[in-house]
């Protein structure tokens, strides 16, 4: 009589035991946050295939042919169920039903406008009035006896773009379909006023759908830049096409899209398309002509910012594989500065002192600070004063208040002291989100859609107030135009009346 014959289960256990013990190699890991995922996943996805392989030739299962049928039955239905709409901050996979329709933009074409008289509280622009993510206003702390006050929840469509608002009116950019729409809704109802649209779509499974950068308002002209780098001016009362050029050759895009918040200068809007001999460009803003084009690196996701070093103004950009300074009025490169780390390049250069200035990437590099010389007859020179690890912003843009940086150090409130790059503290887990010092209080807007006011000095960080806007990735950066907030994610748009002194 012949024995039966056991299932044979140490393989199977021997793949989970290695499997654990990689996980917990990987997690114990100097290494970032992004790394440790990739990573992870990649252990899971082998350990997946392992198993199968296991039941299939090794397990000894009765009737194996069929668990393994039905395992790859398991995993290509879940495939056909599911897909991958992006990743977090973290390079997590986002996934949603396979057959869920993309939310679209509102497409109202053009119409009478609401009152665009400027005010003293407009947000114009990517990070507010002075592009340096600070608002004026003083806000009430206590969220509980007085909460904000939601005014309307308005679906915009796919997208990373955030709101310009001046007046009465909120602009913001998004996909619908095939098109970009850029759109401009009521900033006290949210009732869309007018849409232009133009066929163009950037959607990566690692990226997401939809444009990614805040339109620019400036001389009575919205000017936004879409995810495949199409920049359109059009008329801010009405909607109407000034005109429209296409600054960025297939063959430089990014592969998150474009990104880079257009800089309006005078009489000229600042992109930067990337590429020999347009690392840089400026184009008149009254019909779009080339101004000046210079420079030759390929760019990353920065905004050009406008800074004063050595008593000389100068556009510093954040490039793929270099930080550089132009002249604003030629475009001439003054300085060039070379960051051998590839890595997306997010958050835009922020002044230091006269002549200092910092920039900081996420996925294990963090900051730099960089001391520039060269005012009057002088040779430009660039100094690297220090770097430092202690502060590794991925998207959000940075704060220097009384002496001290604030960041997300990958997705962790920090503070660090410029002078030298030494950590004060570092606490709270934020996500990839946005921040705002409004007056003397830090807004934090988490990646999960959720509202945090802190106070925060060198000593440390007291949390005052959470309210939850969405449920989901949150990469949008918010807006405050006066005592209104607003925030988006890639779906909808929602404002706040925050409670204010």
């Amino acid at each position: 009589m012949t024995r039966p014959v056991g299932i044979r289960w140490w393989p199977a256990a021997l793949i989970l035991a290695l499997a654990v013990l990689l996980w917990g190699l990987i997690r114990a890991a100097d290494t970032d946050r992004q790394s440790q995922v990739m990573q992870s996943l990649g252990v899971l996805l082998l350990t997946v295939l392992l198993l199968l392989l296991w039941v299939a030739f090794l397990s000894r299962l009765p009737r194996r042919g069929w668990w393994t049928l039905g395992l790859i039955a398991l995993l290509v239905g879940f495939g056909t169920l599911f897909r991958i709409v992006g990743v977090d901050g973290d390079l997590m996979p986002i996934l949603e039903w396979r057959f869920q329709s993309e939310v679209a933009a509102p497409d109202v074409g053009r119409a009478s406008a609401v009152d665009i008289e400027p005010t003293g509280h407009d947000f114009p622009q990517a990070l507010g009035p002075q592009r340096d993510s600070r608002v004026d206003l003083q806000l009430v702390d206590d969220w509980k006896a007085s909460p904000p006050q939601e005014l309307w929840r308005q679906p915009v469509g796919p997208g990373w773009a955030g709101f310009a608002v001046v007046g009465q009116l909120a602009v913001t950019h998004s996909q619908s379909g095939d098109e970009e729409v850029v759109l401009a809704l009521d900033l006290a109802t949210g009732e869309p006023r007018w849409s232009f649209s133009y066929p163009a779509r950037y959607d990566t499974t690692v990226g997401g759908v939809g444009p990614r950068t805040v339109p620019t308002i400036a001389a009575g002209r919205v000017f936004a830049l879409g995810g495949t780098g199409v920049l359109t001016a059009l008329d801010l009362a009405s909607g109407e096409k000034l005109w429209q050029r296409a600054v960025v050759d297939e063959a430089v895009l990014p592969d998150w899209g474009k990104s880079g918040a257009p800089l309006v200068l005078d009489d000229v809007v600042v992109v930067s398309p990337g590429g020999e001999g347009q690392s840089l460009a400026a184009y008149e803003i009254e019909d779009g002509e080339l101004r000046w084009s210079a420079g030759s690196d390929l760019p990353s996701y920065s905004s050009p910012t406008l800074l004063e070093l050595d008593g000389v103004e100068q556009i510093v950009v954040f490039n793929q594989t270099s930080v550089v300074g132009h002249d604003p009025l030629s475009g001439e490169l003054l300085w060039r500065h070379p960051v051998p780390e590839y890595q997306p390049n997010v958050t835009n250069p922020i002044a230091l002192d006269h002549d200092s200035f910092l920039v900081s990437t996420g996925y294990g590099i963090g900051s730099r600070r960089l001391q520039v010389q060269g005012g009057g007859e002088a040779t430009w020179s660039v100094t690297e004063e220090w770097t430092s690890t202690r502060l590794k912003s991925k998207f959000a843009n940075l704060i220097l208040e009384q002496g001290v940086l604030y960041g997300l150090d990958d997705g962790v409130l920090a503070a660090v002291d410029p002078t030298n790059g030494e950590r004060l503290w570092k606490r709270g887990r934020y996500g990839h989100g946005q921040l705002l010092l409004v007056k003397d209080l830090l807004l934090v807007q988490t990646e999960k859609g959720e509202l945090v006011l802190l106070s925060v000095t060198a000593q440390g960080a007291e949390e005052r107030a959470r309210y939850q806007v969405f449920s989901g990735k949150t990469w949008n950066p918010p807006a405050l135009a006066g005592d209104v907030l607003l925030v988006r994610n890639d779906e909808e748009a929602v404002a706040l009346r925050l409670p204010s002194l």
